[in-house]
């Protein structure tokens, strides 16, 4: 994943840019990036790798050089940003947020109309942000290249791009990432995330629309190209990466997952299962929603155990799975008087490979826990995703359903018995279901049902993208 924020301000913007980015931490683990301009010295950029120490760390060193009036930046689970750009259309900075499935193609197509090299490599590939710099370019005006932007790239492409008049903001074709304006006296922001501007002084002066551009200066926002109809907002926002004082599409990120809790709960009573001694979320991402289900079922909410955050990462930062399950391990210490002899309830956000899950769960039995039921706030992840990157796996082989699905059907499995899988009515969901929960010791599993999660976003299912869990886009 990653996100961006951006300032226009009639005073400096450094301050606000550099809290801004940083409130984007949850969102990217790799690299972090801002960019100024000021007309007095022009441009003027810093990129630094966060992955062994955090954003406000690697960049404060950097604030005296980098003050200007106006500013974009990043936190990037990808390539380095923000790039310095000088094209036909004068200098300018961009960071972008997205995921480019036809790279290759439009690399070759670039090579085809002259284009004859490519700088920013990184990690063996030509940098995304530098692929969509050199597609903007072919066109005549930076709108105009903006929107070939969006008809070329398959997956999705939100981004900031700032020239010496402003910053362009443009929210990807189909809105499957968010992109907000915030206002205050005297300066506009253009973010990812509605919480990283609250204590800024910012609020929310408007929401882009899907493949909607706009420009922000110190003075105002000017609408550029109009909002499509079609949006396919990614489902996964609101059930783990979006901070939970974020609002996307008007929905808050923390009172969406207490509702998605209460849909468990729901349906727990209504299939008559048992009810354990307490509720409790796996740190962070599941504990609103075990707060939903604890107040929906009645069922007092604990914490068995507590997460140890002042010196250890968090447990996606390290790239090797190894050191991830490590990480996952020694920061959960647990309250062995709240799990001796008790039956618990476990929500967490997801099960994707299921290995730390697995290990959580070994590591309560171990405290002397006498059964552990596991509650996934969303349904069984069976697809990779193809828009915004949510997930390091790089094969869908990764996902502990596909490989159950696998020893079941084999390494060739059409579309439709994926579907089958996928139906939480069909005998292959329950047999898959119950391979799982033997896989990983749990006492019973039974993940949330996708009816009942897009209940509890509120939103129109027509809008919302949950191509992870039933391959339909």
């Amino acid at each position: 994943m990653g996100g961006y924020f951006g300032v226009a301000s009639k005073s400096s913007c450094t301050n606000d840019l550099f809290f801004g980015i940083d409130y984007h931490s949850h969102l990217g683990t790799r690299r972090g990036g801002m960019a100024v301009y000021n007309e007095l010295d022009g441009f003027h950029r810093s990129i630094h790798n966060i992955e062994n120490a955090p954003f406000k760390s690697k960049f404060d060193g950097d604030l005296d050089e980098l003050e200007g009036s106006m500013g974009i930046g990043c936190i990037s689970d990808m390539d380095p940003q923000p790039l310095l750009i000088r094209s036909h259309h004068g200098a300018y900075a961009i960071t972008t947020v997205g995921k480019i499935n036809n790279a290759d193609q439009l690399i070759r197509r670039a090579y085809a109309r002259g284009n004859s090299h490519f700088m920013a490599m990184s990690g063996g590939k030509i940098n995304d942000t530098e692929l969509v710099g050199v597609i903007l370019d072919q066109a005549g005006s930076i709108v105009e290249g903006l929107r070939l932007v969006q008809e070329n790239i398959e997956g999705s492409m939100s981004l900031l791009l700032m020239t010496t008049e402003g910053i362009y903001a443009m929210r990807d074709r189909y809105g499957r990432t968010p992109m907000v304006i915030g206002k205050k006296k005297g300066a506009y922001c253009a973010s990812f995330e509605t919480s990283a501007f609250i204590n800024l002084g910012y609020e929310t002066h408007y929401e882009l629309g899907p493949g909607e551009i706009v420009l922000i200066t110190a003075d105002g926002m000017e609408k550029l190209s109009p909002a499509r109809e079609e949006m396919k907002i990614c489902t996964f926002l609101w059930v783990y990466y979006g901070f939970p004082t974020s609002n996307y599409e008007g929905i808050n990120v923390e009172e969406m997952r207490y509702q998605c809790g209460h849909m468990l709960a729901k349906r727990d009573q209504t299939e008559g299962r048992e009810r354990p001694d307490i509720v409790a979320g796996v740190p962070d991402s599941g504990i609103a929603h075990a707060v939903g289900y604890a107040n929906e079922s009645g069922i007092p909410y604990a914490r068995p155990f507590v997460k140890y955050t002042p010196t250890w990462a968090r447990s996606f930062m390290p790239t090797r799975q190894s050191q991830r399950e490590l990480v996952a391990h020694m920061k959960l210490l647990p309250v062995k008087s709240l799990i001796e002899n008790k039956s618990l309830l476990l929500i967490d956000d997801s099960i994707v490979r299921g290995t730390q899950l697995g290990q959580t769960v070994k590591y309560l039995y171990d405290s002397g826990a006498k059964e552990v039921h596991i509650r996934p706030a969303c349904p069984p992840l069976m697809y990779g995703c193809k828009y915004v990157n949510f997930s390091r796996s790089r094969s869908e082989y990764d996902y502990i359903t596909r490989r159950v699905i696998r020893d079941f059907e084999g390494s060739e499995v059409s579309d439709e018995v994926l579907a089958e899988y996928s139906d939480p009515d069909s005998q292959k969901y329950a047999d898959m279901v119950e391979e799982i929960r033997k896989r990983l010791d749990f006492t019973s599993l039974a993940f949330q049902r996708l009816d009942d999660l897009i209940e509890a976003t509120g939103m129109d299912p027509d809008k919302l993208c949950t191509y992870c869990w039933n391959g339909k886009e």
